[in-house]
């Protein structure tokens, strides 16, 4: 009788593991769980899509009380907007991804399959995008000046307006401009803790086109992230240049040169020419006899 309870006791156990596993294998966890975040709009992204299960994403600062993010419940998205819920920007948070029943579907596991992220701070990972600038010379073209647009992110003031980098870095903030003539393909550099950028004639030469890329750079953060995304290349006007100046003095001299040789090859042709037909013409009368008188 013992023999045969433990026997049922196991077959038992065996059916409820059984099922148990069955009804995980129906909700995969969630793979390549990771943080795409850009002037602090962030996001939370995974794999694979879901076909008959769905996903909830809980977050919380590192070692706090986990909170669900309303809009990532039962979802059948990959990804999750976290931008507006990770107020404090200079804590570490981690998220987690569980793998759950559709909605309104229920399910006799009480602990469901989740993929935990790695520690993200937005302080220090968000990437900055690129910088819009314009550029302005001045009358006597000894001076070029930027002035940079610094990029707005995804969160508000308190006038529900969009804030911008230097709100939330404030002095940290600087710019890296990188630029050269041109018509070369020599670079320099040069850091500015301002928005407004000036080039002098330490750095430039007078009336001489330039081209520039701008990119924010935030020295307190690791090497890797310290630069943002490179702007677009703007050049700036050049002065009015003499016909010297525009074609150099070798094409100038190499053109006169061509024309020369053009004028005494000509010449010689013609020259030849005009021996040929005199020739031609004296032939012509030696060849007729006197008339008789």
């Amino acid at each position: 009788m013992l023999n045969m309870e433990r026997k049922t006791f196991c077959m038992t156990l065996c059916i409820v593991l059984f099922f148990t596993n069955c009804v995980s294998g129906n909700y995969p966890k969630a793979q390549n769980v990771s943080w795409l975040s850009i002037n602090f709009k962030t996001l939370l992204m995974w794999d694979p899509k879901p076909f008959n299960y769905s996903y909830t994403v809980e977050y919380s600062v590192v070692g706090q009380i986990r909170e669900w993010n309303q809009q990532c419940i039962r979802t059948m998205e990959t990804e999750c907007d976290l931008s507006n819920v990770l107020t404090d920007l200079k804590a570490t948070y981690s998220a987690d991804v569980f793998s759950e029943p559709l909605h309104r579907v229920n399910s006799d596991l009480t602990e469901f399959p989740h993929t935990s992220s790695e520690g993200f701070t937005p302080y220090q990972d968000t990437l900055i995008g690129r910088p819009e600038f314009k550029i302005e010379v001045s009358k006597d073209k000894r001076k070029i000046t930027l002035y940079v647009e610094d990029p707005p992110i995804a969160l508000f003031n308190e006038q529900n307006k969009l804030k911008t980098m230097r709100d939330v870095f404030a002095d940290e903030l600087q710019y890296k401009v990188t630029f050269g003539k041109a018509t070369s393909t020599g670079k320099k550099t040069k850091m500015s803790a301002s928005s407004e950028i000036e080039l002098d004639r330490r750095d430039i030469d007078p009336g001489v086109s330039y081209c520039f890329n701008v990119q924010a750079y935030i020295p307190s953060r690791s090497t890797d992230k310290q630069l943002g995304e490179l702007s677009q290349t703007q050049c700036s006007p050049g002065a009015n240049k003499s016909f010297f100046e525009e074609f150099g003095i070798g094409v100038i001299a190499g053109f006169l040169l061509l024309v020369i040789t053009i004028i005494v090859v000509a010449i010689v042709v013609t020259v030849v020419c005009c021996q040929r037909t005199r020739k031609a013409n004296t032939s012509g009368k030696e060849g007729v006899p006197l008339r008789s008188v």
